[in-house]
C-alpha cells in the first residue's frame, strides 16, 4: 500500500489514493474502550482545511487510533461504478491492513471501528464501500465482536432541485461549469423521476441511498448493536431536519439504536463551529454506548 506524503495531504496523513488519505497510528491501541480505527468520509467538495478540524479533533480523543479519509467530489453522481471501485480500493487495501478483516490475521483482536460520515455525499461513499466489501467478504465477517459505532452528520435526506442546485453552487465556483453540470443533474433528476414512475421502482440516487442507510449492516462490520447517531439542525438549508428525524425514528422501528443530536443555529455540516464542546461530547458519548453494547454481546456469548 503506496504512501506518498505531499501538499495535498492532510497534516500527519500519506496520500493513498485518489481522495483518499491515512494517518497509521505507530503505536497499538491497547485501551479497548477506545477505537482503534477511525474512517471518515467527508462531504461532497470538502476541502482539505475543513476535513482538518475533524482529524485533529480526533487525534486528540483518540491518539493511538488510525485514521482513514475518504474525500467525495461531485462527479460521484456521474461517474462509473467501475471508477467509484477504483478509487475506494485503496480504502479496502488499508482497513486490510489495519487487521479490520478475517483474513487479514487470525491472531490479532477484533477491531474497533468508528465512522464518521458526512452529508450525502459521504453516505453515498459509504454505501459504494459496503456493497464492495459485502461482495468480497460477505457473511464471513461476524459482525457480533466487532465494537462499532455510526455518527451521521447532515445527513440523509432525499434531496430536490432546489438543495441540488444548492450544494452545487457551493461547491463548483466556475459559474460556465456550474451550469452545465446542474443542467445535467436536473436532466438525470428529471429522467430518474420519470423512470421511477413509469416502471414503478425507486431509481433515484437519493431515495434509493436513504434505504440503504436503513440497512444496519451498511458497512459489514456492523449490525443491529452498532448505535448510530444523528447530528443535524433545523438552520441547514441542504438538509432538511425533519428528512433526518424520519430516517432516525424508521431506524429506530426497525430495531436500529439511532439517537439524535439536533442544534439550533449551526449550517450544514457546521455543527462544531457553533457547539463544539456539544459536538464532540456526543460523540464520545456514542462510542461508550458501542463499548457497553460489546461487553453485553461478549458476556451473553461466554
Amino acid at each position: 500500500m503506496p504512501q506518498q506524503p505531499g501538499a495535498h495531504s492532510l497534516e500527519g496523513f500519506s496520500v493513498i489514493g485518489t481522495g483518499i488519505y491515512l494517518r497509521s497510528s505507530r503505536k497499538q491501541c491497547q485501551d479497548t474502550t477506545l477505537p482503534n480505527v477511525i474512517l471518515i468520509f467527508g462531504w461532497m467538495g470538502a476541502q482539505l482545511k475543513h476535513l482538518q478540524n475533524y482529524t485533529h479533533a480526533y487525534t486528540k480523543l483518540y491518539p493511538n487510533a488510525s485514521q482513514i479519509v475518504v474525500r467525495c467530489n461531485p462527479d460521484i453522481f456521474w461517474t462509473t461504478t467501475g471508477t467509484r471501485q477504483k478509487r475506494l480500493m485503496p480504502v479496502i487495501d488499508a482497513l486490510e491492513a489495519l487487521h479490520c478483516f478475517p483474513s487479514s490475521s487470525s491472531t490479532q483482536p477484533p477491531p474497533r471501528i468508528l465512522t464518521h460520515v458526512f452529508s450525502n455525499g459521504g453516505s453515498l461513499q459509504m454505501t459504494f464501500l459496503g456493497h464492495m466489501l459485502q461482495r468480497k467478504y460477505g457473511s464471513t465477517l461476524n459482525q457480533r465482536f466487532i465494537t462499532s459505532s455510526l455518527i451521521l452528520d447532515s445527513c440523509p435526506a432525499t434531496g430536490s432541485l432546489k438543495t441540488i442546485k444548492l450544494a452545487f453552487n457551493a461547491v463548483i465556483r466556475n459559474p460556465i461549469l456550474r451550469v452545465i453540470v446542474l443542467a445535467m443533474m436536473y436532466t438525470m433528476h428529471v429522467v430518474g423521476l420519470g423512470l421511477s414512475l413509469i416502471l414503478g421502482k425507486r431509481i433515484m440516487m437519493m431515495e434509493n441511498l436513504q434505504i440503504e442507510m436503513w440497512n444496519p449492516r451498511v458497512l459489514p462490520w456492523m449490525g443491529l448493536h452498532t448505535p448510530r447517531l444523528y447530528l443535524f439542525s433545523r438552520k441547514d438549508k441542504l438538509i432538511p431536519w425533519q428528512d433526518v428525524t424520519r430516517h432516525a425514528e424508521t431506524a429506530k422501528e426497525r430495531g436500529m439504536d439511532a439517537r439524535c443530536e439536533l442544534f439550533e443555529d449551526s449550517e450544514h455540516v457546521a455543527h462544531i463551529r457553533v457547539e463544539p464542546e456539544r459536538y464532540w461530547a456526543s460523540v464520545q458519548d456514542i462510542w461508550a454506548a458501542a463499548i457497553s453494547k460489546q461487553k453485553v454481546e461478549v458476556s451473553e456469548a461466554a
